[in-house]
């Protein structure tokens, strides 16, 4: 079996997902699953209608509705009447999270996150199995919440492999094609789960590795893996292949191409993994596999923005040691603090986070208790893999160094 995954940008509107019919038709989807995003930026839209069920009520049902609008025009361009089912099935979906808002008792924010931006990927791919049954491509509509088991720690869920292992055995079938959600499974409750932004990925892995697939393939709007984000910088170039370590690599830094907990399951097994253009199906791309060395050999540069510094000293010039060390990572742990570079002195320690959660400010009362401490926020942090002796240079421009942190393939830079 085949995994594909197609991103929100991929089948942002009613041409994009024409364009994936297309797709493939051009390479098969005889024994394949397909897993699907959310459309265009619907996740930030849903993320609006949460934030408003706790700050702007008033403002709730509006936004709700937009959504619902959005996806209504993208079947009213896909469908030629407006009673074939898919209407009331994708309508449904809105519905029951307009109930879930009025019944709902949990204060948790991300317990209603999870309930409520997982709309999206349901949404999108009622709307993609429908219409590729009404193209002639008959497939099957399978609900990742079904399969993909979890802990309950919402947003960024913790897998059972043995439970979705045996979920996923028992419900995919061979000789068929599958339309999936990525980004969402179910705890034991069977309330919905999020496994982390950007999480589809890691779903269409997590099937692969259930399924011992020959292949995952990602489908991007790039033609594969480049060695940085266009966005971001001029001139890059396209990766041809790069081993499963370099990937790791790479997403563990926050190389956005591929998810950072995509590559540990597929390296278990050995899946290869291609990053491809749906824009051109057809071409190479990149490959990730096991041994593969990084072709061509050139610096791979990452940046992330709008992250958090915090230096501490010791307030009587005593060291910090182990029991320090220890007692201010339980404090990171304690505020869901993700941790990206940490440096540390005889009398000093750094650490650059990201407040996802946006509790810096009762994480750094903690320990003004014990430390004197120096906070930075808006800063970004730039990584180069396989630097070269002017990589930094542009990077630079302009900008001022606060932390560098150097090994012999890898540099980092957090700058203001």
């Amino acid at each position: 079996m085949k995994i594909f995954k197609f991103g929100g940008a991929s089948v942002k509107d009613a041409n994009g997902i024409k364009n994936l019919v297309e797709v493939l038709q051009k390479v098969g989807h005889k024994d394949t699953l397909v897993v699907v995003s959310a459309m265009g930026k619907t996740t930030n839209a849903l993320e609006k209608i949460v934030q408003n069920y706790f700050d702007e009520p008033s403002e709730l049902k509006y936004s709700i509705q937009e959504v619902v609008k959005y996806h209504n025009t993208v079947l009213l361009d896909l469908f030629e009447s407006d009673q074939h089912t898919i209407f009331k099935e994708v309508k449904s979906i809105f519905d029951n999270l307009q109930l879930f808002f009025e019944h709902n008792k949990s204060p948790n924010y991300s317990f209603v996150y999870d309930q409520t931006v997982s709309c999206g990927e349901l949404a999108s791919t009622k709307i993609i199995s429908a219409y590729l049954n009404e193209v002639g491509i008959i497939n099957q509509w399978l609900d990742a919440r079904n399969c993909i088991k979890t802990d309950s720690y919402h947003r960024d869920a913790n897998l059972d492999w043995e439970a979705t292992q045996k979920n996923i055995s028992n419900q995919v079938a061979e000789n068929r094609l599958y339309v999936t959600q990525g980004f969402i499974g179910s705890e034991d409750n069977n309330f919905t789960t999020t496994l982390g932004r950007e999480g589809s990925d890691y779903s269409a892995a997590i099937f692969a590795y259930c399924l011992n697939a020959d292949s995952v393939t990602i489908w991007k709007d790039v033609p594969g893996v480049l060695n940085a984000d266009p966005r971001y910088f001029e001139n890059t170039q396209l990766l041809h292949q790069i081993s499963y370590r370099e990937a790791i690599e790479l997403a563990f830094y926050g190389a956005s191409v591929i998810h950072p907990k995509t590559l540990q399951p597929l390296q278990r097994k050995e899946i290869p993994l291609y990053v491809k253009s749906f824009i051109n199906p057809k071409e190479a791309g990149t490959t990730v596999g096991k041994g593969n060395k990084i072709q061509p050999d050139v610096p791979c540069f990452i940046v992330k923005k709008d992250l958090v510094l915090i230096k501490l000293s010791s307030l009587d010039f005593s060291f910090i040691v182990e029991k320090n060390i220890s007692a201010i990572f339980k404090l990171l742990d304690d505020h869901k603090m993700k941790v990206d570079v940490i440096q540390n002195s005889a009398i000093s320690f750094s650490v650059c986070v990201n407040d996802k959660y946006e509790q810096l400010d009762s994480l750094i009362q903690e320990l003004k208790a014990t430390f004197k401490v120096t906070c930075t926020e808006g800063v970004d942090l730039f990584t180069i893999r396989h630097f070269s002796s002017n990589s930094e240079s542009e990077i630079l421009k302009n900008k001022e160094v606060l932390l560098e942190q150097r090994t012999q393939n890898t540099l980092q830079l957090v700058v203001k």
